[in-house]
């Protein structure tokens, strides 16, 4: 679960910049928050992201415990081209890891969260995306 400050931003950002899907959305307006779920696949085949919207907070601290998420896909250049083509910003262009040869690269959420992209393969079996690296820009 991420908490956003931009629920619609965040929404932006996962569907059209990472090409995932929203898979349900709802409000909870007895908490004054909004939940909205969102992935590559419904949720009993998939991993799926939970955005959390607490109404009237704009921003967090993302703190020193959280690292990143990460996500397989199957040609990180032309990713990383349509994240930029679409108006996503790529904080480290895909290259290979220091001390080793996974191709990764990272690009950032509206709220400043990072997801790392790894090349397949150059990892040997990670489960493919194929909404992500089949999104036409």
């Amino acid at each position: 679960m991420l908490r956003v400050g931009n629920l619609e931003k965040s929404l932006q950002f996962y569907t059209d910049v990472l090409g995932m899907k929203l898979l349900r959305q709802k409000d909870y307006p007895g908490g004054e928050f909004t939940l909205a779920f969102v992935g590559y696949g419904d949720e009993t085949d998939n991993t799926v992201i939970e955005l959390t919207y607490n109404w009237g907070v704009e921003k967090y601290e993302i703190g020193g415990g959280f690292g990143h998420i990460a996500i397989g896909v199957a040609d990180i250049y032309s990713t990383c081209d349509r994240v930029k083509a679409r108006g996503g910003k790529v904080t480290r262009e895909p290259g290979p890891m220091k001390h080793g040869t996974t191709v990764i690269a990272f690009v950032e959420d509206p709220d400043g969260y990072k997801i790392e992209l790894i090349q397949e393969n150059t990892l040997g079996a990670v489960s493919s995306q194929p909404e992500m690296a089949a999104t036409s820009a």
